[in-house]
């Protein structure tokens, strides 16, 4: 939904909603243009104003904290069967790759772990040593041959998962502005919106050009203060990456200004190098590893097809990594330790690059596959994710019941599909805004992470819910 307005103009404000009963009651600051016909009476609509009221103020305790944008997804779709039948489900919402080990060239995964008895004790919360030997070793092989500057088993943190990580990053920050990107990963909602040491502002990107992070954004917002820029690269919901030689400019302008907060999770999903197992990392401009104001976080899950592992790390500064070392003690207790011991042969460099580049080659097929479906069925997609594995998917030009992304949604239920609505990806924390008028409305995260058997069946479900719409808009203009 957009509206043409002028900053400052509030002549056009929209109507809020009840949060009960989804009727309008008299204006309130920040929202402009009407809601929709379509929206004011559809019952998904409701639903996530109930669980999303803007920047109204709470009190007491907040229920709508535990719920992010693919956990309320779900949980809409087990109100339509999902959770008795998963099997009959194409879920392309879960940001999550296929965990299975008939990926040709990739290694098989452990079936079984010898647990020892050193590791029933607790465990540091910075990780064990070997394995934070063998995470720098491994950056330092893939993204620092010939630099003075090596990480060592001091520079890397492990952590119970992505989240966890950025949680942990969160409560060593100061007090400083801290940027974010909109759109970019849902999660950062609670990391930006939990921790009161700093202050969260939005940067949004132009969806003109793909929502791409140009260098020059980023000097604009150090030059207003900005103390930290937190973003996903390669980027998550767009499947965009930045890459050298703008990568590399960009740490040059943070340089000695501000701190770069890099998650990458998605680094081993590049197809910018003809899917020769490069993956993309900041690690490969940072000029001093104790020095450069850069954290890095990765992990299993992603790249590794291993996310109910729960085993990630950070990697930066000595005197910062113990800080985030330190603060798991009170935050998470760290990460399991039969998993960890488990990980160190995974990381062996000639190993990960042979994976990668299988790894590759797989999941660009299925960004393939799925992108020539959809442009069948009329989707436009401009711009072809050269990284992750997900698509940015535009539903304009659909019939206007399905072409926003919650009533999109709610009909993909109908066919056993899940995917998630760009909405959530318009990141609020806090809910310091009213995302109604947000400019995601009209997007979907489609995940091809999953096997191709279950892109093929949600392929088949989308192809019915466009056929049936463009059916019945047909028929309501009298040319069927």
């Amino acid at each position: 939904m957009t509206a043409n307005v002028y900053p400052g103009a509030f002549g056009a404000r929209k109507f809020s909603i009840n949060r009960n009963t989804g009727v309008p009651r008299p204006a309130r600051r920040f929202s402009i243009g009407e809601p929709s016909a379509t929206e004011a009476s559809s019952k998904i609509h409701r639903q996530f104003r109930a669980a999303h009221e803007g920047h109204l103020p709470h009190a007491g305790l907040d229920a709508t904290r535990a719920s992010t944008g693919v956990v309320w997804c779900t949980e809409r779709a087990g109100e339509h069967g999902f959770f008795d039948e998963p099997d009959k489900w194409a879920n392309l919402g879960q940001g999550a790759p296929e965990v299975e080990d008939d990926i040709e060239g990739c290694f098989p995964r452990p079936k079984t772990i010898d647990i020892s008895v050193s590791s029933r004790e607790y465990g540091p919360t910075a990780g064990i040593k070997p394995l934070r030997e063998a995470v720098a070793r491994l950056y330092n092989e893939m993204h620092r041959k010939g630099q003075p500057s090596q990480y060592t088993w001091e520079n890397v943190a492990i952590v119970p998962g992505g989240r966890a990580g950025l949680i942990r990053i969160a409560a060593v920050l100061n007090n400083a502005y801290v940027g974010f990107f909109i759109p970019d990963y849902t999660a950062y909602n609670e990391m930006l919106s939990l921790f009161k040491n700093f202050a969260a502002i939005p940067v949004p990107l132009a969806e003109e050009d793909g929502y791409h992070i140009h260098p020059d954004k980023i000097a604009e917002e150090i030059a207003r203060g900005t103390g930290v820029i937190i973003t996903s690269n390669p980027r998550n919901p767009t499947g965009r990456v930045v890459a050298n030689p703008e990568l590399a400019e960009i740490q040059d302008i943070c340089r000695d200004r501000a701190t770069l907060v890099s998650d990458e999770f998605y680094s081993g999903y590049n197809y910018t190098s003809d899917c020769d197992g490069t993956t993309i990392s900041a690690a490969e401009n940072v000029m001093d590893v104790d020095e450069d104001d850069v954290l890095i976080i990765d992990g299993l899950t992603k790249r590794f097809r291993l996310p109910g592992w729960r085993v990630a790390w950070i990697i930066g500064p000595k005197e910062f990594i113990k800080a985030i070392g330190s603060c798991g003690s009170y935050l998470d207790g760290g990460t399991n330790v039969p998993f960890q011991q488990a990980a160190i042969p995974m990381l062996e460099p000639e190993l990960v690059k042979k994976e990668m580049k299988a790894l590759q080659h797989h999941f660009r097929d299925k960004r393939d596959y799925v992108v020539s479906r959809l442009r069948k069925m009329g989707f436009v997609i401009k711009h072809v994710p050269d990284s992750t594995f997900y698509l940015w998917l535009n539903l304009e030009g659909l019939p206007t019941p399905i072409a926003d992304g919650l009533n999109f949604f709610q009909a993909c239920l109908e066919e056993k599909v899940i995917v998630v609505p760009g909405i959530f990806f318009d990141l609020n924390p806090a809910r310091r805004r009213d995302l109604f008028d947000s400019p995601c409305h009209h997007f979907v995260r489609f995940s091809y992470g999953p096997k191709l058997e279950t892109l093929k069946m949600g392929c088949d479900g989308i192809e019915r819910v466009v056929k049936k719409f463009r059916d019945l808009e047909k028929r309501g203009s009298g040319e069927a």
